[in-house]
């Protein structure tokens, strides 16, 4: 009898130990936060690619069809403005190691055309430039980031362009803008010193480009003797822990101020898949890509706090996002992708991510931002449309420059597949100058809703409301034809009792909350 009852307990404790293990709890302590989560970690990038910037930002001055503002369509600028985007890295990109910028200013009709040899081998006429990027950051309301030409370029050439859109006094570089119809300079605050020198840069060792950096950094004098420029070191591919290593311990401290990082989401680099024809074991593999930007943040930094223990200098994820083939039909040099819910999964989780490394990294660039790997935004002539990762930043703008808030997410609720676990939910949460906190949550599950307690700490708030993104299939996408088929819904999945928020997660589903008084 004695050994049937301790059956009985054994099985029941392992049972509940079970239960516990597929519980997941998220404990939010709303008075402990110290960092500011950068708003440039929402920023965007538009590269000389496919149809990113001729056909997506820009339909030239004459186009009668399109409504525009000196060239740049309108749907698209009111729609980047409700995303809040704080920054635009421009022209690239490999393109950008073959710019040059003084072939984008000057009367139009006698700017000389470029062959850009990366993407398609199309010919443009350069008449999109500088005085063009600048002029829409400013009616975006976004910082413009210039990718300067390392590769194909040399010193003289970028550390004019430093002078020709930041000095304010008399230079040849400054009465030259002036002669082109800009008298007051831009103040272009953020630099990057080449792209990818591990590869389309250059195919340099890091000890090479390290020397190299110290060089044109040197030479690129802050015109506008306000602030200091902050100049961006081209990065570690993916893994490569040894160029962060060196680039750390060579380049003089007073030299850079932010280090880049590039890492894509995939199912595997030779074999993409579609963009919305996958599989749920496909998905898995992209997410489980997307997930290591966990462990890539976290060990890049680790590097760097070795040789900056202060913070001083930014990780900068200037390319991350998904990647797949291209659509049927189209250039393959293009890289035109349609945008699911998959991509959906891929933007909560890697901004949660982000969110939660605030102390290190403090800008992110969306790879790209119009019809271009992961879109927020795709046009075909002049119609436009938003795709799910559009309304997953714009759910999460709400983070911008508010403080992080410290969370733990403790339980075993896993997404498994063929031998292989992921965590199922992600998290971030931050609290912004009114009090106001909002959580953010994603369940990356491709079939099983996930209830989550969330332990609030710290505060007294207690009026919840949120908004979700998700849809029927991880496969839908909105098109041309069904616009809306995936937008964001009121949530109520939720119940508050005490400190105590039980919300359910709907499978492949990203919700915010907002908590106030």
């Amino acid at each position: 009898m004695k050994k049937k009852i301790y059956l009985i307990c054994l099985l029941s404790c392992t049972a509940l130990i079970a239960l516990a293990q597929h519980k997941t709890s998220v404990f939010i302590n709303a008075d402990q936060g110290k960092h500011i989560i950068n708003k440039n970690i929402y920023g965007h990038f538009a590269e000389h690619l496919g149809r990113c910037i001729y056909g997506g930002f820009y339909v030239g001055e004459n186009n009668e069809k399109i409504p525009n503002t000196a060239g740049v369509r309108n749907d698209v600028i009111e729609a980047l403005k409700e995303l809040k985007v704080p920054v635009l890295r421009w022209p690239g990109g490999c393109f950008a190691d073959t710019y040059h910028w003084m072939d984008g200013i000057g009367p139009k009709d006698e700017r000389p055309t470029i062959v850009n040899q990366w993407w398609g081998g199309v010919t443009e006429d350069n008449s999109f430039g500088t005085h063009d990027f600048l002029n829409m950051c400013e009616m975006l309301g976004a910082e413009p980031y210039l990718a300067g030409n390392v590769g194909s370029g040399a010193v003289h050439e970028l550390a004019d362009w430093v002078q020709y859109v930041n000095h304010n006094g008399t230079s040849p570089m400054a009465d030259l803008r002036r002669e082109n119809g800009r008298k007051e300079p831009w103040g272009v605050k953020y630099w990057g010193v080449g792209n990818e020198m591990w590869g389309c840069g250059g195919h340099m060792t890091p000890e090479y480009y390290a020397n190299v950096f110290r060089q044109y950094s040197t030479f690129m004098t802050d015109w506008s003797n306000s602030s200091s420029l902050f100049r961006i070191a081209s990065g570690a591919n993916v893994g490569d822990y040894h160029w962060t290593e060196v680039l750390m311990r060579d380049v003089p401290k007073n030299l850079v101020e932010g280090v880049a990082l590039h890492s894509y989401s995939f199912v595997e680099w030779n074999e993409k898949g579609s963009a919305t024809a996958f599989n749920e074991a496909q998905y898995f593999s992209t997410m489980e890509t997307a997930l290591k930007m966990e462990e890539l943040v976290t060990r890049h930094s680790t590097i760097m706090d070795k040789y900056d223990p202060e913070k001083r200098i930014a990780l900068v994820v200037d390319e991350w996002g998904g990647w797949y083939n291209v659509e049927e039909g189209t250039n393959p040099g293009f890289l035109y992708q349609q945008n699911t819910m998959r991509d959906a999964m891929i933007a909560g989780t890697t901004l949660n991510i982000f969110n939660n490394h605030a102390d290190r990294v403090r800008m992110a660039n969306l790879a790209q931002t119009i019809n271009v790997l992961q879109a927020v935004i795709l046009t075909n002539e002049s119609e436009m449309i938003l795709t799910p990762t559009y309304h997953v930043m714009k759910m999460y703008n709400v983070h911008q420059d508010a403080t992080l808030l410290p969370l733990e997410v403790m339980g075993g609720s896993t997404y498994e597949m063929n031998g292989k676990k992921l965590p199922a939910i992600s998290a971030s949460a931050s609290k912004n100058k009114a009090g106001v906190i909002h959580a953010s949550l994603v369940n990356i599950h491709a079939s099983e809703s996930k209830e989550i307690e969330i332990v609030l700490r710290g505060t007294e708030n207690s009026k919840v409301s949120g908004t979700i993104l998700k849809s029927a299939k991880l496969q839908d996408f909105n098109s041309f034809e069904n616009p809306d088929k995936i937008k964001t819904e009121d949530f109520k999945g939720f119940k508050r009792k005490g400190d105590k928020i039980t919300v359910t997660l709907p499978p492949f589903s990203v919700v915010v909350l907002k908590i106030e008084k």
